[in-house]
């Protein structure tokens, strides 16, 4: 019983179950304003929005406290991680090995989401929205506005992405650099203990994140759109258990230990809504598991922000989706011509606040009208329940493209991998007694 009540997942998950419950039977209380107005702006390069209601006040702080973290953890650990392989061919060999694998996995995410969506054509029989809504005009003008500087400006995590690996590199040259990285790894082994005691908070950030969710759309609002919500969700089982299920085969890795491994996580990242929440973890779990630090330390970050299957089977989806709803019939150069400029445009996207929205905007932008911009009001109400489908999806790719890199570079322990897997409780013990000695 002790152990059930100190066990993290244990309060995540009631933490989820009672913001459902809060949500649904008292949206007044979830959706009570606490405070003036929203609460945001930026520290450390990451943006913070707190909201203003009470679930959303419990949520935002969660998500933002983790956020801080983020980029300190990027850049610390793509830094060492370049510095620990010392041969920078093998590290320009490991990162092109990763961009290469993003793009490969990514477009079937793609290819999938428009061959299932043509099959089971969510968007027939729906009714479209009558008229644009205010939000939809403010996508509208931030679609227009694109622009591939622009968006770099505002990612944060693209820019420390790009200064840790010519920082690393930098490093890896001076050998009397010694000193400094030395400094770097004890800095980034107390980021994580820091880290650690945020984990804690965990099950506030879920409760707040459902409330919020239940509360402001409801289960019965969403039954006309049920049928894409349903349609994504077993679009993304099937990728997670067929696609990454064949890629952790290959390498006799057997995907639903691999979960197991690291429920803990992945309820954070459901209760969250956001793959920031469990990013840290991941990566240290992936180290116990026998992946090795310097690839653990280049792929993780760079697939948070290039390895989007999740957010590409959505993006994807949602075109055809709202191409049926208007009967709009597309012909196979217009629909591989989403697939190019989803390719392009879905990149990046997790580092920008509502940025799903606004790849979708442009997306549609881009096709000349073909799909009117305005059926985006219709995902409004959905996009939130639906997006933690695609944070999950996200966040085990990321696992399964580190776990695949990391064995095709010779770079994998599978002695820590098989205990890890065998002595799963006594992992997440470890953690939590790094926690408590820091």
């Amino acid at each position: 019983m002790k152990k059930i009540l100190t066990n993290l997942t244990f309060w995540v998950l009631t933490a989820i179950t009672l913001g459902i419950l809060l949500g649904h039977f008292f949206p007044e209380i979830a959706l009570k304003q606490v405070l003036p107005d929203d609460l945001k702006g930026r520290f450390l390069g990451q943006e913070l929005k707190i909201g203003k209601t009470l679930s959303e006040a419990f949520g935002g702080f969660f998500i933002s406290l983790v956020k801080l973290f983020i980029n300190p953890i990027i850049f610390l650990t793509i830094t060492l991680g370049i510095v620990s392989m010392g041969d920078l061919k093998k590290v320009g060999k490991v990162g092109l090995k990763s961009l290469i694998y993003f793009e490969v996995v990514t477009t079937a995410a793609l290819i999938i989401g428009i061959v299932v969506a043509n099959i089971i054509q969510p968007g027939k029989g729906v009714v479209h929205a009558a008229s644009a809504t205010k939000d939809i005009d403010a996508y509208k003008e931030k679609a227009a506005d694109f622009n591939w500087w622009q968006f770099f400006m505002d990612n944060s995590t693209l820019q420390v992405l790009i200064i840790a690996i010519l920082f690393g590199v930098l490093l890896s040259k001076i050998s009397s650099a010694t000193k400094l990285i030395s400094y770097l790894s004890i800095a980034s082994k107390y980021v994580f203990k820091g880290l650690h005691r945020v984990m804690l908070l965990a099950p506030i950030g879920a409760f707040g994140g459902m409330a919020f969710t239940i509360g402001k759309y409801g289960v019965a609002a969403l039954l006309p759109l049920g049928k894409l919500m349903l349609t994504v969700y077993v679009t993304m089982a099937i990728f997670i258990f067929a696609i990454f299920g064949l890629i952790l085969k290959h390498y006799k890795v057997q995907l639903w230990k691999f979960l197991t491994y690291i429920r803990e996580e992945l309820l954070i990242v459901l209760g969250t809504s956001s793959s920031e929440a469990g990013l840290p973890n991941l990566m240290e779990k992936l180290e116990k598991m026998g992946c090795s630090k310097s690839v653990v330390g280049l792929v993780v970050p760079t697939g948070y922000s290039f390895n989007l299957d999740g957010t590409t089977i959505y993006l994807s989806m949602a075109v055809i989706f709202l191409a049926q709803i208007y009967g709009v019939h597309l012909t196979y150069s217009q629909m591989l011509t989403i697939i190019g400029i989803l390719m392009v445009t879905s990149k990046g996207a997790a580092g920008v606040t509502g940025s799903g929205f606004i790849v979708l905007a442009s997306t549609l932008t881009a096709m000349n009208g073909v799909i009117p911009i305005e059926g985006l009001a219709l995902l409004l109400g959905v996009d939130r329940f639906m997006s933690e489908a695609r944070a999950i999806t996200n966040f085990i790719g990321n696992g399964v493209a580190t776990i695949w890199i990391a064995n095709n570079e010779g770079e994998f322990d599978r002695k820590k991998m098989d205990y890890a897997f065998g002595h799963i409780d006594e992992t997440e013990d470890i953690i939590s007694d790094n926690l408590d000695k820091s």
